[in-house]
């Protein structure tokens, strides 16, 4: 313990039938996804002591992401985890991009983003279990089949937690909320969750046995009809298949009953019926509506959230990996570079604000172009459009390159000539 880097204080653990434990923890992070996982490795490689909190024993899938664009790649790699990711992942170079039926583009991601990485697509199962283990092999405590039943901020903050009948509360220095888009830990902290009004599901469907290309994603966008149709490739045959539809449409996706219209409105979509012929249909089939939610500076008193918990992006662009990868990774670096953690988590959630208010801004813009449908989104598409192939305006290109670069006003304003 004297070896250990400073950042690691001893700290009271104590259990609600009055016995004492013997563990104590600097972090305690609740949620074991990519977000939560990552955190613990980096953390716990520096020295700290780390608790995951996981209540799944075994993960399902749920139609997730399973989509990285290549900065969401090059998040993995700082935070040391790409290596092991791609022992069951599969990079895809290329995008190939359709308005309706008509291919407009193929993409080579690699050679035009600042990353010069592929994207990379990983069954999001598979992904939590490889997260989850680097955690415990850098010396991260994992407990499965827990569950948080309160956090309570302060300094230091509490966590309830009840696992194999027996109920404890932790005092770490920080607590991580990672629990994802219907966060227990935002909901105790009473966190403002600001959203995006409710425009379009989002379902997803696993194929085995698919025609499409094995080194490109496929985005098929259709503004006649609002919807998007989407192609991500996992090698072998195995591809995660994605329909976008508005949520007045007079049918739902979900359930294996739904199958054959996910196919029908695909095709209609756009995307090549070469793609699906034989393609087999495996797993579970669900709809989920796809708008922003958010809360502003996602740390209060000892208590900070990552991933979908701080902020959910738009599933129609396939943001949520590469935005948790990077909260992981910006929350760790401050908390490894300054002693004073309410500092470091005040930094992190001064900086998540800034870019996901530039990616929000972005996908917004791209919502209004490719997707969205009605005379309004016509004559927005008429006076941008030709903005963009005369050279004067660009579409915005956060999605592949990151949010770095800011979508403000001013960018707006030059794509539709305001």
């Amino acid at each position: 313990d004297q070896a250990r880097p400073r950042l690691c204080t001893s700290l009271q653990v104590k259990r609600i039938e009055m016995t004492m434990s013997a563990s104590t923890y600097d972090i305690v992070t609740v949620g074991g996804g990519i977000g939560g996982a990552a955190l613990a490795t980096v953390m716990a490689k520096a020295g700290a002591r780390v608790l995951v909190i996981e209540r799944e024993l075994r993960f399902q899938d749920r139609v997730r992401g399973e989509f990285m664009e290549p900065w969401g790649v090059a998040e993995t790699k700082r935070l040391g985890i790409y290596n092991v990711l791609l022992e069951a992942g599969h990079p895809t170079p290329w995008w190939d991009i359709y308005l309706g039926a008509t291919k407009m583009e193929r993409r080579d991601c690699v050679a035009t983003t600042p990353h010069q990485l592929p994207n990379f697509g990983i069954y999001h199962p598979t992904l939590q279990e490889l997260t989850l283990a680097e955690a415990s092999k850098a010396g991260a405590e994992v407990r499965r089949g827990a569950t948080v039943r309160e956090v309570r901020p302060g300094n230091p903050p509490t966590v309830v937690v009840e696992s194999n009948g027996r109920v404890e509360e932790f005092t770490p220095r920080l607590v991580v909320g990672a629990d994802g888009r219907s966060s227990m830990v935002r909901k105790s902290l009473g966190f403002e969750t600001v959203r995006e009004p409710d425009r379009y599901y989002i379902a997803g469907l696993w194929f085995d046995e698919m025609p499409a290309p094995e080194d490109a994603g496929v985005g098929v966008y259709n503004p006649m009809l609002g919807q998007v149709g989407y192609l991500f490739p996992q090698g072998g045959g195995k591809v995660r298949a994605y329909m976008v539809y508005p949520v007045d449409g007079d049918y739902r996706l979900n359930g294996d009953g739904a199958v054959a219209r996910f196919i029908s409105e695909a095709l209609r979509t756009g995307v090549p019926p070469e793609y699906y012929k034989g393609a087999r249909a495996n797993g579970p089939l669900a709809s989920f509506i796809t708008a922003d939610h958010w809360v502003d500076h996602p740390y209060r008193d000892g208590v900070a959230l990552i991933g979908d918990a701080a902020s959910a992006s738009d599933p129609i662009w396939g943001l949520g990996l590469s935005l948790t990868s990077r909260d992981a990774r910006v929350l760790s670096d401050l908390l490894r570079a300054n002693d004073d953690w309410g500092s470091a988590c005040h930094s992190y959630a001064r900086a998540h604000d800034e870019y996901f208010s530039n990616l929000r801004g972005a996908d917004n813009i791209m919502r209004e172009l490719l997707v969205d449908r009605g005379p309004e989104a016509d004559a927005r598409r008429a006076k941008a459009l030709p903005r963009v192939a005369s050279g004067v305006a660009q579409l915005p290109d956060q999605g592949f390159c990151g949010p770095d670069q800011p979508f403000d006003e001013a960018a707006r304003n030059r794509l539709y000539g305001d």
